[in-house]
């Protein structure tokens, strides 16, 4: 799991049929998570830009959005409370 702030959008023409009317969203991780570039996620809860998230990789990805037959290697599966100071 990576927590980090969402920076951005991709938009995107053309997809696989099994992600058809998903949102992906650019995520920025926490300095303190180690992870040296940025991630694109598929967002199913509604994140916004600005919003700092909890994101999960590989089948847990998958997995944690219903998403099984899916090409989704990251998903956010959390928004972070308002009242948190995160560094």
């Amino acid at each position: 799991m990576i927590i980090g702030k969402v920076v951005g959008s991709v938009v995107y023409t053309r997809n696989c049929d099994n992600i058809v009317g998903n949102k992906f969203m650019v995520i920025e991780p926490l300095p303190s998570m180690r992870v040296s570039s940025r991630i694109v996620a598929i967002d199913k809860i509604g994140a916004g830009i600005g919003e700092f998230v909890l994101v999960a990789q590989g089948s847990a990805a998958r997995v944690g959005c219903d998403m099984e037959r899916a090409p989704v290697d990251a998903a956010i599966v959390g928004i972070r409370d308002e009242g948190q100071n995160l560094k």
